[in-house]
């Protein structure tokens, strides 16, 4: 599906990121795809190359700097956007549109966790947002 706009599926999460929210870091740009920080330089030169997006100034070790779309990156994931929703359609999937709509839901609330800052302790989170003591010792 991504390979016939020119993306892999990281790059378009990448981009639709962007899409949502910018300037965004290119720590930030991890966490939302799920990526080790130390992993997204190749990905962001790649589509710094491609033209696809830009920083807002000197990119350097240590230097948090924004990261935008381009009009270009913008017309390729517009492109891409139609078969991403033919894809996960409800119907597509198998589900109803409530089924997707709790799906998605619940998707969203594993990358938020997964995402999130690592909780020490002995503590780990229940399905309200709140925090338990880890009886599994």
């Amino acid at each position: 599906m991504f390979a016939e706009v020119g993306l892999t599926p990281t790059q378009f999460g990448v981009l639709a990121q962007l899409e949502d929210h910018e300037p965004r870091t290119q720590a930030d740009l991890a966490r939302g795809v799920l990526l080790r920080p130390q992993s997204m330089g190749e990905l962001v030169e790649s589509l710094l190359a491609r033209g696809l997006i830009a920083r807002d100034g000197p990119g350097g070790r240590g230097r948090r700097v924004g990261i935008r779309l381009t009009d270009a990156g913008r017309a390729l994931l517009a492109a891409a956007w139609p078969q991403v929703r033919k894809f996960n359609a409800p119907a597509t999937l198998g589900l109803s549109q409530p089924q997707a709509d709790t799906l998605d839901d619940l998707l969203h609330r594993v990358r938020d966790t997964v995402g999130a800052p690592d909780r020490t302790g002995d503590e780990r989170a229940r399905g309200d947002g709140e925090t338990e003591p880890d009886r599994c010792r």
